[in-house]
């Protein structure tokens, strides 16, 4: 499966792809507005926007037909003082789920954060999806989640590195702090 780096001509797509992925969500979180885009949509033209945005790891899995089949991003956060990671959103069109597009995407973007230096990557998310790619609990690398409540969902997976990764309180780029869990 081929991933490549998101260009500027992917922006609507990728918007799109975001949008059907997480519609069964956002029906479920706000009955009142069924019809309306889901929130990710609008955290991820924010981060866009932020100082955040890394393009180098914003990655597309384009779909057979010319289109987009998925998408995953990570942008700047911090562990402290510390540069790190912040996984998400990952999204997959749900006409390409269920194929191994998530999984390629993933994969792609953790290569190349541990190809760039990166100290290590966290990300809130099902446990037993995200262990298959090396991700734990945060607090087992004294990594401390933004919210306390979101307990072992809150991961990271560390990159082996000459230097201890860092520990302490995780804080993702700005945009995420709009939105409910982030």
């Amino acid at each position: 499966m081929l991933i490549r780096r998101e260009n500027p001509d992917d922006v609507e797509a990728v918007r799109a792809v975001v949008a059907a992925a997480f519609a069964p969500y956002h029906a479920a979180r706000d009955p009142g507005r069924p019809d309306g885009p889901p929130v990710e949509v609008g955290l991820l033209d924010e981060l866009r926007a932020d100082p955040g945005w890394l393009p180098e790891l914003s990655l597309v899995a384009p779909a057979p037909d010319g289109g987009i089949a998925g998408h995953v991003v990570c942008t700047r956060a911090h562990v402290g003082s510390v540069p790190v990671l912040g996984l998400g959103p990952l999204a997959v069109h749900p006409a390409h789920q269920r194929r191994g597009v998530g999984s390629a995407l993933v994969h792609a973007v953790l290569g190349a954060a541990e190809a760039l230096g990166e100290p290590l990557v966290a990300l809130l998310g099902d446990p037993a999806y995200y262990s298959r790619f090396g991700f734990e609990h945060s607090e087992t690398h004294g990594v401390t989640a933004p919210e306390p409540k979101w307990g072992t969902f809150f991961q990271v997976r560390v990159f082996e590195r000459p230097v201890p990764p860092p520990e302490g309180l995780f804080a993702y780029a700005k945009p995420f702090s709009g939105v409910d869990g982030g």
